[in-house]
């Protein structure tokens, strides 16, 4: 992360506000009558779409309000806009801290803002919660032990694709479209670990900035280059534009796009479904937008849920569904500390989930956690799109393969 000067002038001022209250703040217990928690989401800028996240779960704390809360406390959530700058997510973490006086960070968005407030958190011991992103460097136990992840790492799913690769096409051409960002070179840097000697098959990589205005020059790149296979490692807006593109180019590799891109309803349907039929990707979490979950329980409750506290113009939204699936998360970790709503034990329960199954992820897919293991989910199905609905192939996919979490 490059830290520039107005972000320095903020991380400064926050740690010379530190000392020995931290302590005491760590075994400071919630108040009688209500959980104050903090989120800094992206509802503006390039970002804005993943502005879902932020309110299902604000719908979802409405849902729990709603039927007496948990264990005789109110869900106080209290979200606020960082615009994707990681040095507003600090001021406005530093504010939900010392003046809104939240007991605990949760879900909030992005890898650059989750860095930035990481240390400021960890200094005052206040948890930051399931952030999200699937950047490894924010699920280590050992050196920030009030910092925990949620989803598969991006490093971990990009080797998916890689071994995907090397079981399917070990001889095939490839070219990457990667977002230029820390996001976009994980799941990259994962990729390429993956292929090893394989790498030599990578004809062309382009890294796109997120408002670029040159994709149908970037495709129309990759396209000449001759590949058999087309990696997509960005959002879904971009997604959607890039396969659309590729087939008015006449263009039909092999398309696979990360697990964020791989929405029916927000990337497949727009790009067109019978230019999107094929698309591999990875996931843990069922997608709403497709009609294989009409029937399925868990899903009929999301349906419910988001007549009933979340009114908006579309139910099909994953990033909403993730948000939903997260703060349901976090309801069973509260759950957990019983009578205890110190900032410690909510910590120990955090790091004491044992094979706790999300109620809208994949069959299988599993959460579990340790003090020395901050990524609860590590796996992940590869599915493919069959112009209607996800098509899940193979096993679940054990991505524990990386060696960091406990650092």
């Amino acid at each position: 992360m490059r830290v520039t000067g107005r972000l320095l002038l903020v991380l400064i001022a926050a740690f010379a506000s530190l000392g020995a209250m931290s302590q005491q703040r760590a075994e400071q217990p919630a108040s009688n009558e209500e959980i104050r928690i903090g989120n800094v989401m992206p509802y503006s800028g390039p970002l804005s779409e993943f502005g879902a996240i932020g309110q299902a779960e604000a719908a979802y704390f409405d849902m729990i309000n709603a039927r007496g809360g948990i264990n005789g406390r109110k869900i106080r959530f209290i979200t606020r806009d960082d615009n994707s700058d990681p040095a507003t997510a600090l001021e406005l973490t530093r504010n939900l801290v010392e003046t809104e006086d939240v007991h605990l960070m949760f879900g909030s968005f992005g890898t650059p803002g989750n860095l930035a407030a990481r240390w400021y958190l960890n200094e005052k011991r206040i948890p930051q919660l399931f952030v999200a992103s699937g950047d490894e460097e924010l699920s280590q136990a050992r050196a920030f032990p009030w910092t925990m992840g949620w989803q598969p790492s991006f490093r971990s799913e990009g080797r998916i694709y890689a071994n995907y690769i090397q079981a399917y096409y070990p001889k095939k051409k490839i070219v990457v479209l990667w977002q230029n960002d820390q996001f976009g070179r994980m799941l990259y840097k994962g990729i390429q670990e993956g292929l090893g000697d394989l790498n030599r098959h990578v004809l062309v990589d382009i890294a796109f900035d997120i408002a670029d205005e040159h994709l149908d020059g970037h495709v129309s790149i990759l396209k000449r280059a001759g590949a058999d296979i087309f990696v997509f490692l960005g959002v879904p807006s971009t997604a959607s534009k890039v396969i659309k593109l590729a087939a008015s180019f006449n263009w039909h590799p092999v398309f696979i796009v990360n697990d964020a891109s791989a929405s029916i309803a927000n990337a497949m349907a727009p790009a067109g479904l019978e230019n999107s039929a094929g698309v591999i990707s990875a996931a843990f979490l069922k997608d709403p937008s497709d009609p294989a979950w009409k029937d399925d329980p868990a899903m009929k409750d999301w349906f419910a849920f988001m007549d009933k506290y979340h009114r908006v113009e579309s139910t099909n939204n994953s990033a909403a569904l993730y948000g939903y699936a997260a703060a349901e998360a976090l309801t069973q970790v509260l759950k957990q500390c019983g009578d205890d709503f110190s900032r410690d034990n909510i910590m120990r329960q955090a790091a004491s989930l044992r094979d706790v199954n999300p109620s809208v992820a994949l069959p299988n897919i599993r959460m579990n956690t340790s003090p020395s293991n901050y990524l609860p989910i590590r796996q992940m199905r590869l599915v493919q799109f069959d112009g209607r609905s996800w098509q899940p192939f193979g096993e679940v996919i054990e991505t524990a393969f990386t060696e960091g979490a406990a650092r």
